[in-house]
């Protein structure tokens, strides 16, 4: 059960070797290329952009304005829920040790 299991060998048959040549090799002839084609700077596009109008900025402004006041009351929010439960358990364990020690007595 614990002794390994391989796997069964590679039933590929083994590629003949490369036959060799005898005749010498042909010389590196190194040719230098020609230089690129650019583009004349008048005919590349400018990058566009951005134009922001009044009314544009007063979308960003407002959208900006709603995500930060959602944060934060989705952050207060959890921040009152922490709260509440502290207070509750420190009710609880008020209670129980009043009892408690009461039930001794």
């Amino acid at each position: 059960m614990f002794t390994p299991k391989y796997p069964t060998p590679d039933t590929a048959p083994v590629p003949a070797p490369a036959a060799s040549q005898t005749a010498a090799p042909a010389p590196v002839v190194l040719a230098t290329p020609a230089p690129a084609p650019v583009a004349p700077a008048a005919t590349v596009p400018a990058r566009p952009t951005v134009q922001l109008t009044a009314g544009s900025t007063l979308a960003l402004v407002g959208g900006g304005t709603a995500v930060v006041l959602i944060v934060g009351t989705v952050l207060v929010s959890m921040l009152l829920a922490v709260a509440i439960t502290a207070a509750s358990v420190a009710v609880c364990a008020v209670v129980l040790k009043s009892l408690l020690n009461q039930q001794g007595k």
